[in-house]
């Protein structure tokens, strides 16, 4: 009985030490200013600077590769990895697919999370956008329109929407979020199915969008983007049967 209750003991120190040391590395970046592209000290001298030994190190440098804090190009070295969101969307993707087992209550969260974005942002992105901006959001809406009428599914020319809304704002964070929620949303589209999705109707109401932002209406933009997904938030409930 004393054996079973230390090893897990024994295993969260571990996991806390690496934890520290992922952070410690971490900090170790930004102290000596380093940028993306730059290299990293060698395992021997991040060995010497941090106190570690190697293998232990390198078991954090692979935690570290995975969160995509850094870059190991093997043969070159180490590097401080480039923007990348990728680990962030395979583990919301994860979570989100994997809620829809139960009630879907993350797949529900990460709708929650966009909404609460594209619509508290869209007002401000209307007051930079230019004609030009707000063509290429028109030229948008026409293909989903044109792929409705074909009763083709137009998931990425959806999204090139919301992202050409929200462009005018310059904020390469935000669209990396965007492009985040969009991965997420075409896995959990292929997991739950099309369902009666009605094209007509969905690009009906982007030309709404798009037409209270051409007409610079910002209370009414909101709303309809609340409205817009709050049906994709219908679709995941009605998919997990609530």
């Amino acid at each position: 009985m004393t054996t079973s209750g230390v090893v897990p003991q024994a295993r969260f120190s571990a996991q806390a030490r690496l934890r520290a040391l992922q952070s410690d590395i971490m900090e170790l970046i930004l102290e000596r200013e380093l940028e993306a592209g730059d290299p990293l000290p060698t395992e021997s001298e991040l060995s010497v600077a941090l106190g570690v030994g190697r293998n232990t190190l390198r078991e954090s440098l692979k935690v570290l590769q995975a969160l995509g804090v850094i870059e190991i190009r093997h043969g070159f070295g180490m590097f401080v990895a480039p923007s990348n969101f990728d680990a962030l969307a395979d583990g919301l993707t994860f979570r989100g697919r994997l809620s829809l087992r139960h009630q879907g209550l993350e797949a529900l969260q990460l709708v929650d999370v966009r909404q609460a974005l594209e619509s508290g942002l869209i007002g401000s992105s209307m007051d930079v956008m230019t004609k030009e901006q707000l063509a290429t959001i028109e030229e948008s809406v026409k293909q989903m329109e044109e792929l409705a009428a074909a009763g083709e599914n137009f998931v990425a020319a959806d999204a090139e929407f919301h992202r050409r809304l929200f462009e005018p704002l310059n904020n390469e964070l935000l669209i990396n979020l965007m492009g985040v929620f969009w991965k997420v949303y075409r896995k959990i589209h292929v997991e739950i199915g099309p369902g009666n999705e009605d094209l007509a109707k969905t690009a009906a109401m982007h030309r709404d969008i798009y037409a209270a932002v051409a007409a610079g209406d910002k209370a009414a933009a909101a709303e309809l983007l609340n409205r817009h997904f709050d049906g994709i938030r219908r679709r995941i409930s009605e998919a997990v049967g609530e």
